[in-house]
């Protein structure tokens, strides 16, 4: 059963999803977060593929912000390694405040634009 925070991010998302979608020129940037982990990843809608993800399962302990902050640094080098510089940012639901924000300002000192 789900809770209604859950149910009000579900909302939220599919509101964002209906304007935000990934093309060829411009993937999707998606993040995910969960109480220990953070996920992110770059999507091309049209095709359905994941170019590029990263996450902080391989990282070793540190602050929830600081491990956001790394996988948005890493995101961002594997995107430019394979091409991609613009993207369309999804914060999936969840308040662009916290870990999602710091993902985000990383990955564009890292080079994403977005």
């Amino acid at each position: 059963m789900t809770t209604k925070k859950e149910q009000r991010r579900i909302k939220i998302k599919f509101r964002i999803r209906k304007s935000v979608n990934g093309t060829a020129e411009r993937p999707r940037l998606s993040v995910f977060r969960s109480n220990k982990q953070i996920y992110a990843q770059v999507i091309n809608d049209l095709t359905g593929t994941t170019l590029v993800s990263a996450s902080s399962l391989g990282l070793e302990k540190m602050a929830k912000i600081e491990q956001a902050q790394k996988v948005g640094t890493l995101l961002a080098e594997k995107a430019k390694a394979a091409g991609v510089e613009k993207v369309v940012f999804d914060r999936n639901g969840y308040l662009y405040h916290g870990r999602v924000k710091a993902l985000a300002d990383a990955a564009r000192e890292g080079g994403l634009n977005f």
